[in-house]
């Protein structure tokens, strides 16, 4: 296990050249991720009628960017790749957006 994380942090290739991601980037993400999974609770105990679906997809969201962004190392990738990855992104939210539109105006 030399490579546990080279000590350090974890080693990321970026146009064949390595780059260290420090350990405190990656606590730091996760103690976000645990914050905001809080949140997440105390959103499903509030009563924000409609809101509250709207919330806890934006706050899911966040939590997906997060994992996406450091742990998937998006963060580190060619622009053209991270366009090519908010393509589905947009159209799943357009597509959600327009089903929610619907039932709130029924």
């Amino acid at each position: 296990m030399t490579d546990f994380l080279a000590a350090a942090g974890a080693r990321v290739m970026k146009n064949n050249e390595v780059h260290m991601v420090k350990s405190r980037t990656f606590i730091t993400v996760w103690i976000a991720l645990l914050i905001l999974t809080g949140v997440t609770i105390e959103a499903a105990h509030l009563r924000m009628g409609e809101w509250s679906m709207l919330a806890n997809i934006l706050i899911a969201s966040t939590k997906a960017s997060l994992v996406l962004w450091f742990f998937m190392h998006l963060k580190y990738e060619k622009k053209l790749f991270k366009v090519l990855i908010l393509v589905p992104i947009v159209t799943i939210t357009i597509i959600i957006g327009l089903t929610f539109f619907d039932i709130w105006y029924r």
